[in-house]
């Protein structure tokens, strides 16, 4: 992005005298004195984080973006005016633009182009236009702000475009007789578009898509004790099923009533209602993991529904929200659009009582969502804390708790727990998740006389991921994972008495950590 100076120069009369154009010695004095203590005086912010603020330029210690300088004015603007939150981080580009002790580190102002044109780039969610990009997780599910986010922006004219996305090019190998060993690739991409109605209205667009039908196929991939969905009319057990081509097709728009409040409305086909913690693909404590959680289909499973409507409304860091949707689950035709239900309903409420927390508690009712069980009502019931750290320049610490509960009819209550931790630093990544997950012998497609009992079964896993392409628009590491996974002994005439695990190998492709210099513009010349 290339910025141009404009001075004001002054045309010389040759008939005056010399010296008469120059400034008097004490006014020149008091310029250049006045000059070098604002240059002292200077302060730096990041514009992602308002809080951070030095006397000297450098990286953020919290995303690593490059410091911008800090401009205060007296003249007040209706901007200024007004008390700018946490959720409202921009730069503008563009004439002065004078700020007030609130808006410190909210907005940070550049040269003018040589047009004069301004450019305004608001880095806020495309789901809310008072939230951080930070926040924004899947569906309108909240992150902390200070969340890490790998991706690639763009801005044209006053839209901003982010990109999003991962591939695992991997072999895995799971052990036991219902294991199975294949070379396979899960992958998502993903686009977020906003574009501002005005100073507090918003419109956005997502667009979520996975090639899973072709690197999965139709079973999708081996996961030992995993469970849900169907293909070739029979339910899957032990494996994990591919995704839809399409995951998300969402519009949503947003309207800000006063600094800390605003309300939102979001309709996806597909798209995720407001039920569960952020889908483990979009949790930075799970985004190193090839591998779905065992607890899926009792946390965050209705984040690729067939027609949703969803209405919220935000005061300061409080968020309820309810919405409509399709209780079915999508079915085997990955390819397709499925038929549009709104026979279930879900209401959230989330709290980021810091920049580093983010909690959640939830409830839906689900009609239906098994193909091969019509007549199934399910109630779920989830709650989640996820907790993000960064620890400096390029480092971060994330980790999630979740709590799930399916009540089905004619099963019961159902549990499920998962806890998960991802620590980077520079180019190393360890990650580790534990869960827990009570499932019923129809559940996981057993023999008659055990259908209706509940085995609670567990997955260990840690992982390690080095970079070997890092911080260059593409991140680009090598890693392995190990699983062991524990089950009652009854069990064991399904599975044989050996000890359940699995291993992998893999490459994780993915965008570089989003930083200042990853914004690409486009200035109308």
């Amino acid at each position: 992005m290339t910025f141009i100076a404009i001075a004001k120069v002054e045309a010389i009369d040759p008939n005056r005298p010399h010296g008469e154009h120059e400034h008097p010695p004490s006014v020149a004095a008091a310029t250049y004195g006045a000059a070098g203590e604002q240059e002292k005086n200077q302060k730096y912010t990041c514009p992602m984080h308002p809080d951070v603020v030095t006397d000297h330029p450098g990286n953020c210690p919290k995303c690593g973006m490059k410091l911008v300088p800090l401009k205060q004015n007296k003249r007040p603007t209706s901007n200024a005016q007004r008390p700018t939150s946490n959720s409202e981080h921009m730069m503008h580009h563009g004439h002065d633009m004078p700020m007030s002790d609130h808006d410190q580190g909210a907005h940070v102002v550049h040269p003018p182009s040589h047009q004069g044109h301004e450019m305004q780039m608001e880095m806020h969610s495309s789901i809310n236009i008072a939230d951080p990009m930070n926040r924004e997780g899947s569906g309108t599910s909240w992150l902390p702000d200070s969340s890490p986010m790998y991706g690639r922006m763009f801005m044209f004219d006053e839209n901003m475009l982010m990109l999003h996305g991962a591939i695992f090019p991997r072999y895995t190998n799971v052990s036991t007789r219902r294991g199975d060993d294949r070379i396979d690739a899960p992958n998502w991409i993903m686009g977020m578009y906003s574009h501002p109605l005005g100073d507090s209205t918003q419109l956005g667009a997502r667009l979520m898509m996975s090639l899973d039908p072709l690197t999965e196929t139709g079973r999708g991939y081996p996961l030992l004790f995993q469970s849900g969905e169907s293909w070739h009319d029979q339910p899957l057990h032990d494996r994990q099923h591919p995704h839809d081509l399409f995951d998300e097709l969402s519009l949503s728009l947003s309207q800000k009533f006063d600094h800390d409040l605003s309300a939102y409305f979001y309709f996806g086909y597909p798209g995720e209602p407001a039920l569960g913690p952020p889908t483990f693909m979009h949790r930075p404590s799970a985004m190193d993991d090839p591998d779905a959680p065992l607890g899926h289909h009792w946390q965050d499973s209705t984040h690729v529904t067939f027609g949703v409507a969803t209405a919220g409304v935000a005061w300061n860091n409080v968020k309820i929200e309810g919405s409509v949707f399709t209780g079915r689950e999508p079915d085997e035709d990955r390819y397709d659009f499925d038929r549009p239900r709104f026979d279930s309903f879900s209401g959230r409420i989330s709290w980021n009582p810091t920049q580093n927390l983010a909690l959640q508690v939830s409830h839906g009712y689900i009609k239906s969502p098994e193909a091969l069980e019509p007549d199934l009502k399910r109630h779920r019931t989830t709650a989640s804390v996820i907790y993000n750290l960064p620890l400096g320049h390029d480092s971060n610490w994330s980790n999630t708790f979740v709590w799930g509960q399916n009540h089905d009819t004619g099963e019961g209550k159902t549990q499920s727990f998962l806890i998960e931790s991802d620590y980077q630093r520079g180019r190393d990544t360890v990650y580790f998740r534990w869960e827990r997950v009570e499932k019923s012998g129809h559940e996981l497609v057993l023999d008659p006389p055990d259908e209706s009992r509940i085995f609670p079964v567990s997955g260990y896993s840690i992982g390690y991921a080095r970079d070997l392409s890092h911080g260059n628009g593409l991140d680009i590491g090598l890693g392995t994972q190990f699983t062991i996974n524990d089950r009652p002994d009854r069990l064991d005439r399904y599975y044989g008495d050996d000890l359940g695990y699995a291993f992998q190998f893999f490459l994780r492709i993915r965008p570089s950590l989003h930083s200042h210099s990853a914004h690409v513009s486009q200035v109308e010349k």
